[in-house]
């Protein structure tokens, strides 16, 4: 593999949100060690259809998952499947939505929350499945845990593409809004770990790549066509040995364009189906 990167999906978290509130991350920027670019989101603005979307480079039209209620696995080329088509090893924590539209589905709780398979798309996988959520308990599981156990996995399989993806802020931000102490609280704690954790992966020779699925409303909805809805932030952190080269400051990355642009900083060969132009090489 050309690079090795690493994808952190922070659900929820919208762009105005990112940028006053992700200090550690503003300061790598304001620094010059990491760049950052206003991304859009695909419509609906609704976590599994964007989840499909970053992976497939497709819209939720053209991949089929129009909500949160789809339940398959996906048919279209991914990430995953492509870069374990050109020899390389995937891993994951994240919720068990990837693991139904990417791996294998319906979920089983004792065959796919805990994988170590070369033969599967997803070689190296930790999934939960927030079962039981509600407004007392949110039942998402500690970020600073999910660090730990994705720093785990990478230090036992050195995976080449790595997906994080966590749900804590999406749910705070539904059950309070997300213009509240308890999404400002979350963040600084979310930011903080991310100051210690993403020079260790640089170090481990990954870039690592920060965004989310979709932005939410102050009073905690997406789905929408609103931009506090649709805007989102990508944070660059590329190996300080291979710089990565992207497009303008000011230019705006649309969701779809995420998956081939990973791609192409790999050295993996895109998929047909991915019709956005990369924007990192």
């Amino acid at each position: 593999m050309k690079n090795k990167v690493i994808l952190l999906i922070l659900d929820g978290l919208g762009y105005s949100y990112a940028r006053k509130l992700m200090g550690n991350l503003e300061g790598w920027v304001e620094a010059g060690d990491a760049k950052v670019w206003q991304g859009q989101s695909v419509l609906p603005s609704a976590s599994g259809p964007c989840y499909a979307s970053i992976h497939t480079g497709l819209t939720p039209q053209d991949h089929g998952v129009t909500s949160n209620y789809h339940q398959g696995r996906l048919e279209n080329a991914d990430i995953f499947s492509a870069v374990k088509a050109a020899g390389g090893t995937t891993g994951a924590v994240a919720h068990s939505f990837f693991s139904d539209y990417f791996q294998s589905s319906p979920f089983n709780h004792l065959r796919d929350m805990e994988v170590d398979d070369i033969n599967r798309p997803i070689q190296h996988a930790r999934f939960y499945t927030m079962t039981g959520e509600n407004k007392a308990q949110p039942a998402t599981p500690s970020d600073i845990d999910l660090f730990w156990q994705m720093s785990l996995v990478i230090q036992r399989h050195h995976p080449d593409y790595f997906l994080f993806h966590s749900c804590t802020l999406d749910s705070l931000g539904h059950n309070y809004g997300f213009d509240s102490i308890q999404i400002d609280k979350n963040c600084y704690t979310i930011d903080a770990a991310l100051g210690d954790f993403i020079p260790r992966w640089q170090e481990q020779g990954y870039d690592v790549i920060i965004t989310a699925d979709h932005g939410q409303s102050a009073r905690g909805h997406h789905g929408g066509t609103e931009a506090i809805m649709r805007d989102i932030p990508i944070y660059y952190f590329a190996n300080p040995n291979h710089p990565v080269q992207g497009p303008a400051p000011d230019h705006v990355i649309h969701q779809t364009a995420i998956a081939p642009s990973i791609l192409q900083r790999m050295g993996v060969a895109i998929p047909e189906s991915m019709q956005s132009t990369p924007v990192w090489t």
